[in-house]
Parts: C-alpha cells; structure tokens; sequence
C-alpha cells in the first residue's frame, strides 16, 4: 500500500488504509466497512426495534377482541400491559444499542476522513496549493467532512431504522389476512418511486449548497487573512456587502432545498394508503374475514409508515449533503499532483553539487516561465541570482528542492536527476529562507527546531546566535518559549527572517538558498547578518537571490537572468567587463 500510495504523494503517510476512490459512494463505503461489527449492531437494533414496535398493535388488538369477548376477559389486558410494557423496556435497550453504533460509525468514519484528507493536502504539490482557495478547502476539512458525519448520524442511523418499520406489515399483515399486504405493498412501491425522484431532484441543489457555502468561507478566509490591507484601504464596508452577496447565496441554495423538501409526496402517499388501508379492512370486517381486534391491529401496523414517512423528509436531505459533501472531499484527493516521494530513490548524503541542463518551466501550459537553463554550481560554491521583477529567479531555485518539476531538461544534485531522489532525503538536505517568512503560533524554539523536532535547547541557541537572533530573543519575558502569532506578526520583519536564518542553519543543509531573505534587515544588522550568513556558508552550497551588492560581490558565481532567460553568468569582475545586462543592474 505505502509503494501504490508514494505514486501519487509527496511523502509517505503516517498511517493509511486503501479505499475505494471511484465515487463518493464507493469512497464512503469503504470507510464504513472498516466498522462492520458496529453496521451488525446497528442493524440488529434496527431490526429488534422495528419488530417490537410492530408487536405493539398485534397485542392491542388481542387486548381489543378480549374486551369484546363474552364474556370479556379483562385479565388479558394484565398480560397485554405486561408483554407491552417488557417489549418496549426491551426496545429501548435495542434502540439505543441502534444510535450506538450509529454514532460510533459516523465519528470513526469522520476521524479516518479527515486523517485521509489532510494527508493528501500535505502530499499535493505546490502547483497544486498555489491554485487553490484556502477559504474553500477549510470548508471541505472541517464543514464537509462533519457533514458526511452526519450523513451516517442521524442520517443513515434514520434510514436503515425507517427501512425496518416499512417490511414490517408486509410480514405481520398475513397473520390477519393474506389479501392485507396489498396497501403496504402499494405504499413501499410507490414510496421508492417519490424517493428516487425527490433525491434526484435533491443531488444539485444539496452539491450548490456546500459549494457556496465554500466560496463563503473562502471570501471570510481571504478577508481575515488579509484584514491589515482591509483596514489600511478603509474597505470594510466593500468587504461586508462582498461577503453578504456569498451569505445570501448560501442562503438562497438552502430555501431551494427547503422548497424541495415542502413537496415531499410520499406525506400525501402516507395519508392515502392508511385511508385505502383501513377501508380495505372494514371490507373484509363487514365480509366475516377479520375480527374488531384483527381490524385494530392492521391499521396500528400501518401506522408504522408514519415514521419512515416523517423522518425520510430529514435524513434523506441529510444524507443528501453528506454525499454532496464526500464529493467535493473526494474531488480534492483525487486531484492529480505531478509529484512524487520516489519512495527507495537515491538517499545518499549530499555534497551539494547542482548542475541545470537545458531547463524549461511552465506553470501553464504553452506559458514558460524558465526557458533552456545551463549552469553548473560546484559543492560549496556561493551563487547569486539576480534579475529583474518577474524573470524567473525564484521559480529557478524552487526546481532544486522539486517544489516544482521541470518541464523539460533536468535539474541535477550530486549528478543525480532531482526526480530519482528520494524526496525527504532531497529536501531534508536543503534549506530555503524565503521572502514571506511564516512563523507558526508556537513558541520561539518551536520554531527554531521546526525542521529539526528533536533539537536540544542548546543546539537551538547556538542556531540562533549564529543568526544574530540570541539578543532579541532573550529581550522578551519567556525568552525561548515565547509564543509569538502566527506568521510572527509580534516580531518585526527582521526579527522573523532572523528567526527563518536559525531555522535554517539548525538543520545543517548542504544547500542553502535565500531568497531575499535578508530583505527587511536594517542596516546595523545588515553587517551581522552578512558575516552570519558567510559562515554559514562555508562548506555548503549557497544559492542568494538578491539586490543587495555586498551580498552579489561575494558570489563565486552571478547567474544573471532576463524573461527566464540566462543572460550571462561568471563573477562580479567577469559580468562587469561582458555582460551589459548585469552592469545595468549593478548601476542601479
């Protein structure tokens, strides 16, 4: 399973199962028959239930032909009220062992949904995460997986219970008269027919449902996120009036499934055949086939599709939902990521080298971003990458770590294709500091060790004095246990890169890549920082992407990009005589 599952995600999971990913049904399905035991106690208690509940009128109906009797024997009503109330003691047992289950089943199923969900975001490749709305896939990890649990409680838990009441007149009608299973029989045939249609006509509206409810998570998700730039343009207003138009979407797709659900025939259907019924009944009564008691009994049973009559008007939309949303669960997992682990690939420790030949990239299709790269950076070299806005620099540094794959060429790392590595070994030895620093809401050493979980205390202070990070850590209360927001907003832009530095040089990597990262340093730190990130240096390849000309002037090479092209490459000394493009930059 881990070597079928490695084709298609970037990392192996923790724990994992193999399900059905044909459709949302075969996918739910395969995760409820993990928890069989639990469907044999659900549908023994459904079962148990239904059929003491049917018992019910078969002994009112005794106790009714016993009244009637001459003379009356009114001892039976003692018998009756006895077997009535045991079976019902009895019942109650059996219905909770029923919800039991239920439940049981649908918080499992909610748990293995959500685990299977969150691993394959985590194995989906960045292209993958650049296109697609946060907003919309909180929703489906957290509002649509809760709605496939409810699917199974109340919903199924409803249905497969309101299935046993419809097949129990069908089997307690002919102890009366086998010509009385003719309206329960007319009733189920009729009902499957309203069903069919009513889900049918329920499928687009419920899938429009959770589908604007995800563009309205994702406009609430993208308004928060970016709340500082909100209020800085005073757009709160716009934003309000932008996430009513969504809200009253979502409103609106509910009032048409409330539409659907307020012509629900088979309420009508209910009412026409207990009529037909009973009037069935009366006819044999008066023709000496049924006895008053008999009579009273049949109807009781069919009083019994009151229940699935009323309640499939509920679980039926229910489930409805809970399909719509395993579909748009299902849809995200199912997403094709170009990126593998290459589980049993080339692991071996890295010196550093990194050749690129003749590397194209594209993030759309007939689009290219990169076009026919040729370098060679030999282990240890420091290389800077410089370029104007939008030439491709950053693109060119993600191939290293196959963020991205290229479209054609090769990238290669010790002479061996990115691609025949083994992913974590690959990325394991590489660091990236890069120019949107994101610091987790956790602690300060936390964050330091994040590539590096079981870093000591002292190897994280010792990361974060070589990134001139000690001092101002320790100017805070809790020092190193400090928590500090998410994506570091307590720290100025500084503090966070300096933060990023000492990630960085904690896991020792043998390809070091900085992408601006020094950026929001101020200049007294500049110095230090400079010198830091010198020594650090020493001993592994280092790929800068910078404007800063004290950082290009001690490059061992200068990669000088224009449209994704590259223009010229050699030292600072060598651009300077034959590249006009690169003097131009430096002039500036």
């Amino acid at each position: 399973m881990q070597a079928e599952l490695s084709l298609h995600t970037e990392f192996s999971p923790p724990r994992q199962y193999r399900t059905c990913r044909k459709s949302a049904v075969c996918w739910v399905a395969s995760h409820a028959l993990r928890q069989w035991p639990l469907i044999l106690v659900l549908i023994a208690g459904a079962l148990g239930n239904a059929a003491l509940a049917a018992y019910v009128p078969v002994i009112v109906g005794k106790a009714f032909n016993a009244v009637l009797a001459h003379p009356p024997r009114i001892s039976y009503l003692k018998v009756a009220a006895a077997l009535i109330a045991g079976s019902q003691i009895l019942r109650g047992v059996l219905q909770f062992a029923r919800n039991f289950g239920a439940e049981m089943i649908a918080q499992r199923i909610e748990r293995d949904i959500r685990d299977e969900f969150y691993i394959s975001l985590l194995g989906k490749s960045m292209t993958f995460h650049n296109l697609q709305s946060i907003g919309d896939l909180m929703a489906r990890a957290t509002n649509d997986v809760r709605e496939v649990n409810l699917m199974f409680s109340p919903g199924l838990n409803l249905v497969i219970g309101s299935a046993n009441f419809m097949i129990m007149p069908l089997l307690f009608a002919p102890r009366y008269h086998p010509a009385l299973v003719l309206a329960p029989s007319v009733f189920i045939v009729a009902y499957v027919l309203m069903l069919w249609q009513y889900l049918h006509e329920l499928r687009p509206i419920s899938d429009e449902v959770r589908a604007s409810f995800g563009r309205m998570n994702t406009r609430l998700a993208e308004a928060l996120d970016g709340i500082e730039t909100v209020k800085g343009a005073a757009q709160e207003r716009g934003e309000a009036l932008r996430f009513g138009k969504h809200a009253r979407a979502f409103r609106d797709a509910f009032v048409r499934q409330g539409d659907v659900e307020a012509r629900f025939l088979p309420l009508l259907l209910l009412g026409v055949v207990e009529a037909l019924g009973l009037g069935h009944a009366l006819y044999l009564f008066r023709a000496g086939a049924l006895n008053t008691g008999q009579v009273v009994g049949y109807f009781g049973l069919l009083q019994l599709f009151g229940f699935p009559t009323f309640v499939s008007l509920f679980a039926y939309s229910q489930v409805s939902l809970g399909l719509a949303s395993a579909r748009r669960i299902l849809e995200i997992i199912n997403k094709d990521t170009p990126l593998d682990q290459n589980l049993g690939g080339y692991s071996a420790p890295m010196r550093g080298e990194v050749a690129f030949r003749h590397v194209d990239f594209e993030y759309v299709e007939g689009k290219p971003v990169l076009h026919d790269i040729t370098f060679t950076a030999k282990p240890g070299m420091r290389v800077a990458v410089v370029g104007q806005t939008g030439a491709g620099k950053t693109t060119l540094v993600r191939l290293i770590n196959r963020t991205y794959d290229v479209t054609a060429g090769a990238v290669l790392v010790d002479g061996v294709d990115v691609r025949d590595w083994d992913l974590e070994a690959l990325r394991r030895q590489i660091s990236i500091i890069e120019q949107d620093i994101f610091l987790f809401s956790r602690t300060i050493a936390e964050n330091i060790a994040f590539g590096k979980p079981d870093a000591t205390r002292e190897e994280i202070i010792a990361a974060a004095k070589m990134a001139q990070a000690h001092d101002f850590i320790m100017s805070f209360k809790d020092g190193y246990d400090t928590v500090i927001g998410e994506r570091g907003v307590n720290l100025s832009g500084g503090q966070r890169q300096r933060l990023a530095l000492a990630r960085a040089f904690l896991t020792d990597p043998r390809i070091l890549i900085l992408d601006d990262s020094t950026s929001a340093i101020d200049s007294e730190t500049e110095d230090k920082i400079q010198r830091a990130i010198f020594a650090a240096a020493r001993g592994r390849t280092t790929f800068i992407i910078t404007h800063r000309l004290s950082q290009i002037r001690w490059a061992d090479l200068i990669l000088v990009l224009r449209k994704g092209r590259l223009v010229a490459a050699g030292t600072h000394e060598e651009l300077m005589q034959t590249s006009e493009a690169y003097r131009r930059i430096f002039e500036r």
